[in-house]
């Protein structure tokens, strides 16, 4: 007996999908003025979508997903997207109509650094549970936090 499975999604493309249509969301887009907004449009059996606003400054920590693979991308805007290499932060701007997909083990800053508002949408496989903060010391990861899903989001 032959059992299929369905492919999974890719997921900067189920990422453009909400992209292509903000209107659509099913929470207005929001700014806030003093931390990024975000709120999830939907969850599926095996992935969940975000949207994220960013007001010029606006950014995370140094973060993982928590075993989660991924993707962003830039609706509007522009963010910078910094990785560890070598030891050091080494910076990637994308503008609207950019993205990135990333694996379980992806840690990442995204920051708007430009001085216009950003809006960016992320989908996470599996959905959320946690996400540990770091800290980079003397070109090491060293974790600061963990934070879990339902208490620090």
């Amino acid at each position: 007996m032959v059992v299929s499975r369905r492919p999974e999604p890719d997921l900067l493309a189920v990422a453009a999908r909400y992209a292509a249509d903000p209107a659509g969301w099913p929470v207005p887009l929001r700014f806030h003025p003093e931390h990024r907004w975000y709120a999830r449009l939907a969850v599926a059996a095996d992935h969940e979508v975000w949207a994220l606003s960013w007001l010029p400054g606006q950014g995370t920590d140094l973060h993982d997903h928590g075993g989660s693979s991924g993707a962003f991308l830039v609706v509007d805007g522009v963010l910078t997207e910094e990785t560890v290499s070598g030891g050091r932060l080494r910076p990637h701007r994308l503008a609207a109509g950019a993205g990135r997909r990333f694996g379980a083990r992806h840690v990442h800053v995204v920051t708007n650094r430009d001085d216009q508002p950003a809006v960016s949408v992320h989908v996470y496989r599996p959905a959320l549970t946690r996400m540990t903060r770091y800290r980079l010391v003397d070109g090491l990861l060293r974790v600061a936090e963990v934070a879990e899903a339902g208490v620090a989001w």
